[in-house]
């Protein structure tokens, strides 16, 4: 296609492609769309106005970066509710399911999604960002709701990220390749970008937060110390390259490679079995890097194969270039 159509135009494209289509997720992704100018014009100014508290202080309380989660969440609950086309949504920063409200209609989707992750990094202006996951509500009158939202990743039909930061971006898949598009701040519109996304083989810098290294597992420490280490003939070192934000990081790998690590934490009983949320945070990158040619793993097991068991369920996570992950996947499986 070609580059400079909007993003509603593309997902038509997409659309037509699938006779089968009913047009039903077409409509929930374009108001996702809006949902993502609203908030990232509260973002662009965050750091310009005192009504969030970023100009003037100190330092920033918890309670600001609350009030712009609260803020984005709010949006896109608001923006995607009216659809007729969702049986229910969840949420990061909600502990139950999120219904649909009566006077509209339901239907068949999902949405499950992650307002603004990496939110404590915007007063030092690092790229933070909403992920979105869509699921098809299992076709079984006997199971309860939230047994049917919780799904294996590779069950989704479409995810996704929206990145706030020098630019605005979208990028989205429904399964057949990644694709990437830049808000047109002048005319108000995501315009395609990026085409057929493809994350190299290998990369040359890793991410993970090394202040964590004496509470990983040896096996883990290991495989941070192969990437440290030189090797002119395997291209080592690596550079590392870490944020803090999960969804920056992820996104940088996506376009130039690499690898992220977020390993499972002794440390704190809140991150034993890792800090990432399988469903909100994981599962739609997971399946966004898979789409362009990447992998996404837990250490031993592919994260899209992974059963939910609780909503937000923790997972360890190593995603991005396919060759990178594979060979974290051996020094955590003691094959190497």
């Amino acid at each position: 296609m070609a580059k400079g159509i909007t993003v509603t135009e593309h997902i038509l494209a997409k659309q037509r492609e699938k006779p089968e289509a009913t047009g039903a997720f077409t409509a929930l992704l374009a108001e996702l769309t809006v949902a993502a100018k609203v908030i990232a014009q509260k973002v662009n100014k965050a750091n310009l106005t005192e009504d969030l508290g970023f100009v003037g202080g100190e330092s920033v309380d918890e309670e600001v970066f609350q009030r712009l989660t609260e803020y984005a969440h709010t949006t896109i609950v608001n923006r995607v509710s009216h659809v007729g086309h969702l049986a229910c949504m969840a949420s990061k920063t909600n502990t139950d399911l999120i219904p649909i409200p009566p006077k509209y209609s339901k239907g068949d989707y999902i949405l499950v999604f992650d307002p603004l992750g990496g939110i404590t990094n915007i007063d030092v202006h690092i790229d933070v960002g909403m992920v979105f996951s869509i699921l098809k509500k299992a076709d079984t009158s006997d199971m309860s709701l939230m047994t049917s939202v919780l799904q294996p990743g590779r069950r989704q039909v479409a995810a996704g990220y929206f990145i706030y930061g020098s630019s605005t971006m979208m990028v989205y898949t429904t399964g057949s390749g990644v694709h990437g598009f830049t808000l047109e701040p002048r005319i108000g519109e995501f315009l395609l970008s990026h085409e057929n996304i493809r994350i190299p083989e290998k990369g040359k810098t890793y991410s993970v937060n090394e202040g964590n290294y004496y509470f990983w597992d040896e096996t883990v420490q290991n495989v941070i110390e192969y990437f440290k280490t030189p090797d002119i003939k395997s291209g080592r070192p690596y550079t590392m390259r870490y944020t803090g934000s999960f969804v920056a990081d992820v996104h940088r790998n996506l376009l130039k490679g690499g690898i992220h690590m977020y390993p499972a934490d002794s440390k704190d009983p809140m991150k034993s079995h890792g800090k990432l949320m399988l469903m909100c945070e994981v599962s739609p990158l997971a399946f966004v890097v898979e789409q362009a040619g990447g992998a996404a793993s837990t250490g031993t097991e592919r994260i899209l194969d992974v059963q939910p068991q609780h909503l937000h369920q923790r997972v360890p996570v190593f995603i991005g270039s396919a060759a990178d992950v594979a060979l974290a996947e051996e020094f955590v499986q003691g094959k190497r």
